[in-house]
This record gives C-alpha cells, sequence and structure tokens, in this order.
C-alpha cells in the first residue's frame, strides 16, 4: 500500500500555510477598504454637519429651518442608501475572493486525495474490492455534498442581493416620496 512519503507532508503543509496567508491578507485588504470607506463617510460627514449647522442657524424664522430639514432629508437617505451599497460591495467582493481560493484549494486538494485513493486501489490486496468500493462511494458523496454547499450558498448570495438591491430602491422611493410631500406642505 502506497502512502504520503515526508516529501509530500511538507509540500501539503506550505501550501496549506500559503492558502491561509493569501487568505488572511484577503481579509485584511476588506478591512482596509472598509476603514477607508467609514473615513471617508466620516470626514464628509463633518463638512456637512458644519455647513447645515451654519445654514440653520441662519435661518430667519422656523418655515425656512424646516424647509431647510426637509431639503436635507433626501440626500441624507441618498448618502445612507450609497454607504450600505459600498459597505455590501466590499462584504461581497471579500467573500468571492474567499470563495474562490477556498473552491481553488478544495479542487487541488480533492485531486491529490483522488491520486492517493488511486494509487493505494492499485496496491490494495486481493479481496479489499468492497473496502475500495465505500472509499470511493465516500469521496463521491462528499463531492456531492460540497457541490450542493456551494450551489446554496451562491443562492442565498443572490437572494440577498436581490434583496438588498429592492430594499435599496424602497427606502430611496420613500424618501424622495417623503421630500416632495414635505416640499408640497
Amino acid at each position: 500500500m502506497s502512502f504520503l512519503t515526508a516529501e509530500q507532508v511538507v509540500a501539503a503543509h506550505k501550501s496549506n500555510v500559503e492558502v491561509l496567508f493569501g487568505l488572511t491578507n484577503k481579509a485584511f485588504e476588506g478591512v482596509e477598504k472598509l476603514v477607508e470607506l467609514n473615513l471617508q463617510v466620516a470626514r464628509a460627514a463633518i463638512g456637512e454637519a458644519a455647513e447645515n449647522t451654519k445654514a440653520a442657524l441662519s435661518a430667519k424664522d422656523a418655515q425656512e429651518f424646516m424647509a431647510l430639514q426637509a431639503s436635507l432629508l433626501q440626500p441624507a437617505a441618498e448618502k445612507a442608501a450609497a454607504y450600505s451599497r459600498h459597505l455590501y460591495d466590499i462584504a461581497a467582493a471579500t467573500t468571492a475572493e474567499v470563495s474562490k481560493v477556498a473552491e481553488a484549494t478544495a479542487a487541488e486538494t480533492q485531486s491529490k486525495f483522488l491520486s492517493v485513493v488511486d494509487s493505494a486501489v492499485k496496491n490494495a490486496p486481493a479481496g479489499s474490492e468492497n473496502a475500495v468500493a465505500l472509499v470511493k462511494s465516500a469521496v463521491a458523496a462528499a463531492n456531492n455534498a460540497f457541490e450542493g454547499v456551494q450551489k446554496a450558498v451562491k443562492q442565498a448570495s443572490d437572494v440577498a442581493e436581490a434583496n438588498f438591491q429592492a430594499i435599496s430602491a424602497s427606502a430611496t422611493k420613500a424618501t424622495q416620496a417623503a421630500t416632495k410631500t414635505k416640499r408640497a406642505a
């Protein structure tokens, strides 16, 4: 029966460590993008708060103040929706990168495992056909389960994306309608 050599084990561990560091780097890239987005939003919010405060303090009467407040409602909602979209895009891109690496790693690991199984099958003693069939069946079942999980994750991701788009569109429309109603009043 053929077993893995020390060189093969070391190479497998080295490959796994490289994958781990690659995934860690992808995660940090996502965090960096998130921090950058939050800094941009905070910087913009401080500037807008200063401008809005000056405008509110220069209002001549309550009606002008209320009109100013109404005019700020839609841009604030649009900015919140844009922020949510950027947040979602960062998370989706990071998840896609991690999934791509995980799928490639799983395919490579599966290929190596099947090669070990095939090698073991060739060197299997007579009468071990049932054990060989059981191992092959287990490998096929694991592959089918993995593919099923991948499909379910993709479907869930697609549903989440569609729901996010619908909620964003509804929020924007509701804010626009509320702004128009306040302006008309």
